[in-house]
């Protein structure tokens, strides 16, 4: 079962425990089926809510699909918000981004494996513009720091296709395998090693 406080905090309290609760049977349906094979009925028999309570509250499958990739991206990036409250310089807030990222996906596997596969399909689909909208106030809300940390890292800093890739980018791949089995060792081993190596990519 997924992790209760991803879900909690958007969807608080007794009164929305239904909601959580498809939410949460979505989820796995989602990463045991894969985001095309999920229907409606899929997650209906899976968390015993009836179809009419599933459209009531989330509209149809993409309005589920949205609801947790957004619940996930916000607990996400609320883990680095908090993280980078300590960061005194731009080399420990790179180091922050990098270990935040780790901490919280080997905190979350499950979550993490869902946002990997549904992030195409809700970047594509009816809940697009606000994917695109939250992107883009995340990174300047991250610009904005980086950039008063170290107004000297201005030209690195607002190269917006690249930086993330720059930061992320190696440990992100590692992540991916590791969900997928295809790595064994575990992403927190290494999440030093790659802190460094982001550090390094954008430091001049």
């Amino acid at each position: 079962m997924p992790d209760d406080d991803i879900l909690e905090k958007p969807f608080p309290g007794r009164r929305s425990a239904l909601k959580r609760n498809i939410l949460e049977n979505a989820l796995a349906c989602f990463n045991e089926l894969g985001v095309e094979a999920t229907t409606i009925d899929t997650i209906k028999v899976r968390c015993g809510a009836s179809v009419g309570a599933i459209y009531h509250h989330f509209g149809n499958k993409e309005g589920i699909l949205s609801a947790l990739f957004f619940c996930a991206q916000d607990n996400q990036r609320a883990k680095l918000t908090s993280a980078l409250e300590t960061a005194k310089t731009l080399k420990e807030a790179v180091h922050l981004i990098v270990k935040s990222y780790v901490d919280w996906v080997t905190s979350y596997p499950e979550w993490a494996r869902f946002l990997f596969q549904a992030r195409s399909a809700v970047a594509k689909g009816p809940h697009q513009q606000q994917l695109r909208e939250r992107n883009i106030e995340n990174y300047r809300e991250l610009r904005e720091l980086l950039f008063r940390l170290d107004s000297g890292a201005n030209e690195i800093i607002q190269c917006q296709e690249l930086l993330p890739s720059l930061i992320i980018g190696p440990a992100e791949n590692f992540c991916r395998a590791w969900l997928s089995g295809r790595i064994q060792t575990s992403p927190l081993e290494y999440r030093e090693q790659f802190a460094e190596s982001a550090w390094r990519s954008i430091h001049r």
